[in-house]
């Protein structure tokens, strides 16, 4: 099946990448990920959130690590902009051997416009991203005022923060 993705503003789809990272100059590993996002043909990073330490989720003895969220404009598929994503995590030396284990980057597709699917290779949206602070906090950032699902996002971060179940600070404001 052929299947058709929107075009919003001359053929560039709005998407949300998570970035998340917790060995060697984290935060440098991050920028080196903007950067590497940046250069890519098809993509234009429009806004980037502050960072934010955050507790390690799931496999906790590790250290913690530095998250933040971009928004991209893009003229690549849903499905390449994981292969670009997947790309530069390998080319910044993700190794992947203990499921959310250390990491020098991960880095998430999150949204993509308004599409729904779920392959084998990528779900969106992103299946655990409103139950994350460590995601919701960032994507907060740089959802439009607009975003149908930025109310949802601040009520689920703001819940999780307040409730203790996530420990997130803002690291550095980089913009």
């Amino acid at each position: 099946m052929v299947q058709s993705f929107p075009s919003s503003q001359a053929g560039l789809n709005e998407a949300y990448v998570a970035l998340g990272s917790n060995l060697g100059d984290r935060e440098q590993t991050l920028r080196q990920a903007i950067e590497q996002l940046s250069a890519r043909e098809g993509i234009r990073v429009e806004r980037m959130s502050d960072i934010y330490e955050t507790d390690p989720v799931g496999y906790t003895d590790q250290p913690a690590f530095l998250n933040m969220a971009v928004a991209v404009r893009t003229t690549l598929t849903p499905d390449d902009l994981l292969t670009a994503l997947l790309d530069i995590e390998q080319q910044l030396g993700r190794v992947r051997d203990i499921r959310w284990g250390p990491r020098t980057v991960d880095l998430d597709l999150l949204l993509y416009e308004d599409v729904s699917m779920d392959t084998e290779r990528l779900t969106l949206p992103h299946p655990r991203m409103m139950e994350r602070a460590f995601v919701l906090v960032p994507l907060c950032d740089v959802l439009t005022k607009t975003h149908p699902l930025r109310a949802a996002a601040e009520q689920s971060a703001t819940s999780a923060c307040q409730d203790g179940k996530e420990g997130i600070k803002r690291w550095i404001t980089i913009y």
